[in-house]
């Protein structure tokens, strides 16, 4: 490859995503040279505020923060570079056909708030909630891990050591439930714990969100863990909307990143990376272009990085098997939508504790067998017609998404196939299905439709291609027992050390996988730094 020399730099990373600027802000740190080339003419990734309707601004993609780690707020001086983030006051709203159950973080609240359904279920909540601390707080440790691999060496017997202890630490009762939890359907575990629909439907979203599966297939309870290990506020699973939309995280990224030099070109899409004698040299452009480096650092789908940019026959057999059944598929389809008034629910008062429940999230998904009818009706004809739909309504904290007095809402919808039966295209049909989730909605709200003045539509198609998501996964990657930890994202490299030497996995299908944590970009650089500073790359 013929690269001018004030083409080259340390590293380059693939992707301006919100792990591909954590990644190239660590590594820039700790004095490298980086290079970040974008696809797309904006940065961001699936963390990405536009203006969608005229005066109407929100989160495309990622619409909540709560994986975002603290120490990489704190490192990156996320808030010094314009991030702010407003805290919820916490809990779910669950609408249900006749009656709603808004579930505060107060506990005591929240069991009175259950047993007007089951004064059994207030009962033992207090207990589920325990247990979910518990095991939050054990998540998120292994999250900030760097997984053991399977070669056996000393460096990863300690790991596993180190990880051991931490499970050694928790009670008996609690080893129990955490290996039950790592297996479990979200399905089985909620039936264990609960006797009504309306509990069991709340909790049960949160093991299927993003993830195309039904409420008992085996391993969507770890689904429900991996969505409460943030503490955003120091509170195990706390949510909370960064003012501006989840853009303003990516873009105080992007400005950490330029503050330490960093180079950020967007519409520069990478066409492949270039190799010689098996290691990573530098990458060629779309346009042709071409830089060189000898650390590659993808935040892409590892479908994308193994397939596209490089060619899986340069892979060991064993390793192009495995990424090649590599599962993608979420399921998911995601709307905005412009609204000329609050939307007003059948049940719930627009008096202080209603409008303080819609601050949260407003989910539509009564039961598991709702679920599972969902999971069915896309299964036989590519959607649910009547989709679990969990909504935001940002603008109700924060006022710079929409003109005075009007409101953005967010729709995140599960289950819709990326591939439709019959060879028919999400192009063609997009439009139908986003009526019936409107249709869904309106079920409920009986203003909503005609306060609807703009959309933005996002099918798993418009995922897969706007954001380069295999599948539309929003994931890159099903959380299944076969793609965590230390299988993510496949076995024998899950240290971020790809089987092409300098070429590391920085995105969403590294450990732990999805949602806006930065981890795998920070966990990715610490590899990197390593390896450079032992002249491995």
């Amino acid at each position: 490859m013929d690269t001018a020399t004030s083409n080259a730099t340390d590293a380059i990373v693939i992707g301006a995503g919100h792990n591909g600027l954590c990644c190239a802000a660590y590594l820039a740190r700790s004095g490298l040279t980086v290079r970040v080339l974008e696809r797309r003419s904006v940065v961001g990734g699936a963390a990405l505020t536009e203006e969608f309707h005229p005066g109407f601004r929100n989160s495309v993609f990622s619409y909540l923060v709560s994986l975002l780690d603290r120490s990489v707020m704190s490192d990156l001086e996320l808030d010094k570079h314009g991030l702010t983030l407003i805290n919820r006051p916490g809990g779910s709203l669950s609408l249900l056909p006749n009656d709603h159950m808004y579930l505060p973080r107060d506990t005591k609240a929240a069991q009175a708030a259950i047993a007007r359904f089951s004064k059994a279920d207030a009962e033992v909540y207090p207990a589920f909630e325990d247990m979910l601390e518990d095991m939050g707080k054990l998540v998120r440790g292994v999250a900030r891990e760097i997984p053991p691999n399977f070669d056996g060496g000393w460096g990863d017997v300690w790991k596993l050591i180190r990880q051991a202890n931490a499970f050694r630490r928790l009670s008996s009762e609690r080893q129990i439930e955490l290996s039950e939890l790592m297996t479990m359907s979200i399905g089985d575990l909620l039936d264990r714990w609960f006797e009504t629909d309306v509990v069991k439907g709340l909790y049960g979203f949160e093991g299927i969100i993003g993830n195309y599966a039904n409420a008992y297939t085996p391993g969507t309870a770890y689904v429900l863990l991996h969505h409460v290990f943030g503490d955003i506020d120091g509170r195990t699973g706390a949510w909370s909307y960064a003012k501006g939309g989840m853009g303003a995280i990516t873009q105080a990224m992007a400005s950490y990143c330029e503050s330490l030099g960093v180079e950020i070109l967007t519409d520069a899409g990478v066409a492949s990376v270039e190799m010689e004698k098996g290691a990573a040299k530098g990458v060629v452009l779309e346009d042709g272009g071409a830089f060189s480096a000898n650390v590659i650092a993808s935040n892409t789908h590892p479908k994308v990085l193994f397939g596209k940019l490089i060619d899986t026959a340069e892979t060991p057999p064993a390793f192009k098997h495995r990424i090649e059944a590599y599962q993608s598929e979420s399921a998911t389809f995601r709307m905005n939508v412009a609204l000329s008034e609050l939307p007003r629910f059948h049940t719930v008062e627009h008096d202080d504790i209603g409008l303080t429940a819609m601050q949260n999230t407003i989910d539509i998904c009564p039961s598991l067998d709702y679920i599972n009818c969902a999971y069915d009706e896309a299964k036989q004809q590519g959607w649910a017609t009547s989709p679990v739909i969990s909504m935001c309504i940002p603008t109700l904290v924060d006022d710079s998404l929409a003109p005075t007095g009007q409101h953005v809402m967010s729709l995140f919808c599960q289950h819709f196939r990326r591939h439709l039966p019959n060879d028919r295209c999400w192009d063609d049909v997009k439009e139908q299905v986003a009526d019936i989730v409107i249709d869904t909605v309106a079920k409920y709200s009986p203003n909503f439709r005609r306060a609807i003045l703009g959309r933005q539509i996002n099918s798993p198609l418009d995922i897969e291609r706007k954001l380069n998501m295999i599948g539309g996964d929003i994931f890159h990657g099903k959380l299944s027992l076969n793609q965590i930890f230390s299988l993510r994202p496949v076995g024998g490299y899950a240290d971020h050390r790809m089987p092409v030497k300098g070429v590391y996995l920085c995105g969403s299908g590294a450990h732990p996988g999805g949602g806006v944590s930065g981890l795998p970009g920070k966990n990715a650089a610490s590899v990197i730094i390593r390896d450079r500073k032992r002249g491995l790359v």
